[in-house]
């Protein structure tokens, strides 16, 4: 049976895809998005992927270049967890009002910490710092003994964080 070109596009997008998702944790590897297309920017990821990893620096795509690309992709996936830091520094304080990732993960934070205890409130996780998350901080706070402001320093953040790791190995 005859290679098609559909079939040649899906492999050419198999391998951008690999390299795509390599690159995100190599640095050296340049970030390509899928297309199909074995233009110049696949190729380029190629060679760097191949320099990276002591391969031919050929540009090509041969089946030692192809095996090494699968290898390292496979390992990147059962690597063990990155870290994932999202409170953005020291000085930082995060208030009503405030809106995004860091507000999502710090109100599903609370709603943990509400679902395990029955005196802590109810918070629902919306991705904006309401009246609700701001009660539920300064009641998490006086807990802790630590200034109930209901804004959350990276103090209050640490605790919240401790908190979680706590209720998690219970």
């Amino acid at each position: 049976m005859a290679y098609t070109n559909i079939q040649r596009k899906q492999h050419i997008t198999e391998l951008q895809t690999y390299l795509h998702a390599i690159a995100l944790m190599n640095d050296r590897i340049p970030v390509i998005i899928p297309n199909g297309v074995y233009g110049s920017e696949t190729a380029i990821a190629v060679r760097a992927f191949q320099r990276e990893y002591g391969l031919p620096d050929t540009g090509d795509t041969d089946g030692k270049t192809w095996s090494r690309i699968v290898s390292v992709y496979r390992e990147y996936l059962r690597g063990n967890p990155i870290p994932y830091s999202v409170f953005p520094s020291a000085k930082y304080i995060a208030a009503k009002g405030d809106s995004g990732q860091l507000v999502y993960i710090l109100q599903a934070m609370l709603h943990t910490i509400g679902k395990r205890y029955d005196n802590a409130p109810s918070v629902d996780v919306c991705g904006i710092y309401n009246d609700d998350t701001a009660e539920a901080v300064s009641r998490f706070q006086c807990w802790c003994g630590i200034p109930h402001s209901g804004k959350v320093d990276s103090g209050t953040w640490n605790m919240l964080v401790r908190s979680c790791e706590h209720l998690n190995s219970i």
